[in-house]
This record gives structure tokens, sequence and C-alpha cells, in this order.
């Protein structure tokens, strides 16, 4: 049996049992990665290859914008920014039917964009609105839903920590690059939610917000100002060249502390050590999980797995839109059990090259890959954007699986058109001549 076949097996066997027994993801990935090691290399040297590449995967400057990014975010979902938000979106949705559920796919969109996290989107906005929509008659269901349906968009919306790390794992592709190429289909996958919400909550006679007077409306605005500076601060920078991600990253933690503590003074000084502790545990799950997949990707290199599945693909067919339909049931169904940055780590060595062989440009592929696992963030069996909605909802996932139907068919078109037509990703790169 060949080197190759040896250490597939290991990897489709040893990894799917830990996790079965309850073992943490990033943990079951080491583990299995080093049994593949062992079957591949002498002992003496698989033991101390597996630890250097565990510290290689890790030791990269950009992955700083990583803890950054994530710190930004605990700081703005305990700092009142969401709410700033959501009464900011109540000015574009309050005459459309629902509009308390159009409010929370806009709320959605600006606080996932900013905080890059589709599980502290479904928490902020929809522990503001969920509530709201209840006493408005909602059905709690479909509010739930649509809460749900919309908390991952920020995932492709800049600033997305998920897109710089597979910048890094794709072989360096701009990661300016990225953060415009999301821009599109984050918005489509918000109209998509956003035209959903609109015939359900017609069919049901869901009520328009109360009318705000001009100097309400211009209130609400001034407030939000400062809360959507920060994605012009750090998006402008970045894409201009001011600073790199990394260094926006950091911009991005100072401008949230600052507008947190001093301008809306929503924490305080005592707030900071749970912050950071928040922060510190979430980022070094994260690094964990990049360590430990680094292993695994570099031994399926060592035994040019990635480029046997690529010729077994390619044996199926040469057929561009079915082997890209193949990628995208393979990565939708990857994505209900496993979580974004594993999936990202393992997946993009061995499917990029496909892509690229079928002249697909790494930032589309990448745009691509997101936005089918950030589905996989909304589905069963372990969506976490799926549960944390539920919860907020106050309502369980049985429950609100059939009001889910009809989101999911619609962010699956939206999905359809991003794999097939290229410039839903690229365009906006390709304006601003960032590729």
């Amino acid at each position: 049996m060949s080197s190759a076949v040896t250490t597939g097996i290991i990897l489709l066997i040893a990894c799917p049992i830990l996790l079965l027994v309850g073992i943490p993801i990033a943990i079951s990935i080491a583990v299995a990665s080093v049994l593949a090691v062992l079957a591949s290399l002498p002992i003496d040297s698989s033991l101390i290859t597996s630890v250097q590449r565990i510290f290689t995967g890790m030791d990269s400057f950009s992955l700083l914008a990583v803890p950054f990014f994530i710190l930004s975010g605990v700081i703005m979902n305990n700092g009142g920014i969401a709410l700033k938000l959501v009464n900011f979106a109540k000015l574009f949705s309050g005459k459309i039917p629902g509009a308390l559920a159009q409010t929370n796919v806009l709320g959605n969109m600006l606080f996932g964009s900013i905080s890059g996290s589709s599980v502290a989107a479904a928490a902020a906005i929809g522990g503001v609105l969920n509530p709201l929509e209840e006493k408005e008659g909602y059905d709690k269901n479909f509010s739930a839903a649509v809460n749900i349906a919309s908390a991952p968009i920020g995932l492709l919306i800049p600033p997305s920590g998920i897109l710089i790390i597979y910048a890094l794992v794709s072989g360096g592709t701009s990661v300016s690059a990225l953060f415009m190429a999301g821009y599109l289909p984050g918005i489509l996958w918000g109209l998509a939610v956003m035209i959903t919400a609109y015939f359900i909550a017609k069919k049901n006679n869901y009520s328009v917000a109360p009318k705000m007077t001009f100097n309400e409306k211009f209130k609400v605005f001034l407030e939000a100002i400062p809360s959507l500076l920060l994605i012009v601060v750090v998006i402008g920078g970045i894409t201009a060249g001011i600073f790199t991600a990394t260094e926006g990253a950091a911009v991005a933690v100072a401008y949230c502390f600052i507008l947190s503590f001093f301008f809306y003074k929503s924490i305080s000084l005592k707030d900071m050590p749970g912050i950071l502790l928040e922060s510190g545990k979430m980022t070094a799950v994260i690094m964990l999980l990049i360590g430990a997949s680094s292993v695994m990707s570099w031994i399926m290199a060592y035994n040019n797995i990635p480029n046997l599945i690529t010729d077994l693909l390619l044996g199926i067919s040469s057929s561009k839109i079915l082997i890209f339909l193949i990628m995208n049931i393979m990565l939708l169904i990857i994505g209900t059990f496993m979580d974004l940055t594993p999936a990202v780590l393992i997946f993009t060595p061995i499917l990029l090259p496909i892509a690229k062989n079928f002249g697909m440009d790494p930032i589309h592929f990448g745009i691509m890959l997101i936005t089918n696992l950030a589905i996989g963030n909304i589905t069963p069996p372990v969506g976490s954007a799926l549960f944390i909605g539920c919860k907020v909802g106050k309502t369980r996932i049985e429950d609100v699986m059939k009001y889910l139907m009809p989101f999911y068919i619609a962010i699956i078109v939206v999905l359809g058109f991003v794999t097939f037509v290229p410039d839903i990703s690229l365009i906006i790169p390709k304006l601003l001549g960032l590729v």
C-alpha cells in the first residue's frame, strides 16, 4: 500500500472517530495528523517534524491580525455598538413590511462586517431585535430564522478574519483584494434574505416601523457615524496602502476602545480584563487549530495527496461546471460538521489547485469557499450561528428549521451566482487595480 493511500486512510478514519467520541477538533486534527506523519516518516523525525510544523504554521506576521480583529469584535460586542447600528438600520427599513426583520438583516450586515463574527452578530443584533419583534406580534421562529440566515454575512463583508486566514493558506493572496471581493457577494446574500423576508412578512401582515421625525432620524444618524467610520478607516487604510491588514486590525482595536470607552461610555477599565480574557481564549483556540492543521496540510503535500485528488476529479469529468458543482456540494457538506477555520486550513490546499486548473482566480475561489462554509455556519448539526440564533430567539432548532428553508434556497441561489459569475467577486478588485 502506498504512503499516500495509508496517510489518506489514517486521516479519513482517525479524525472523525476522535470527533465522534468528543475530542476537541484541534486535538483531533493534531492527533490524526501526527499518526499520519508516523506512518510516513521514521519515529525519531516524525515527532520533531510535527512540532516544527505546528510552530511554523503559527509563526506568521499576517496572523497577528487575527487576535486583533477578535479583540476589536469582543470590545464592540460589549460596547453597545450593536444598538447604534440597529437604530441606523431602521432608517432604511422602516417602511418595508416586516420592518424589524429587515432591520435585523441590515444590522447583521453592519455589525457582522465590523466584528467579523457570525456568532457575535447573531447574539448582539438578535438579542436587541428578537424581543422587539415578539412584542410586535412576529412569529418568534420567523424572527429567529431571519437573524440566523443573515448572521454569517459579516464573514464576507470586510474586515473578516477568515479571509486573512485564507490569504495566508492560499500562498499569499492579496488581503486587500479579498476584502474588496467580499462586498458584492455579501450584499447579494443580504438582499436575498431581505427579499425572502419581505414576501413572508407581507403574507403575514407584519407591521412597518413607526414613523420617525427628521430630528429623530438625524440624531440616530449622528450617533451611528462613529461606528460606521470604523469600516471607512480600516478598509480604506488597508486598500489605500496606508497600513497592512495586521496594522489595520490594531487600528480597529484602538478605534473600538476609544469609541466604546470615551464616546459611548459603554465600557469601563474594569471590563477590560474580562474582554481580554475572552479574546485570549478565542485566539488560543484558533491558533491551535492553525498549528494542528498545518501538520495535516504538510503531510498531505508530502504524500502528494492534493495532486492525487486533482487527478481523481479531473478523471471524473473535464467539465468546469460539473467540477465546480462537485466542489460546492463537498464544501456544503463539510461546512455542516466542521467550523470555518479548520475547513479553510485543510481544504484550501486540496481544492485551490483544482480551481486554478480550471482557470478560477484564487480570489474568486476564496470567496466561493467562504460562502459555502458560511452556509454551514447556519446548518445542522454543528452550525454555531444556528445554535446561538435559536438561543437568542428562545426557540428550538427543530421549530425554526421549516422557517429557514426559504432562506436556504435564496442563499444557495446566491452561491450559484458567486460560483459561476466570477465578476461578482472580481469586479471591485479589478476596478481598484488590486488584481
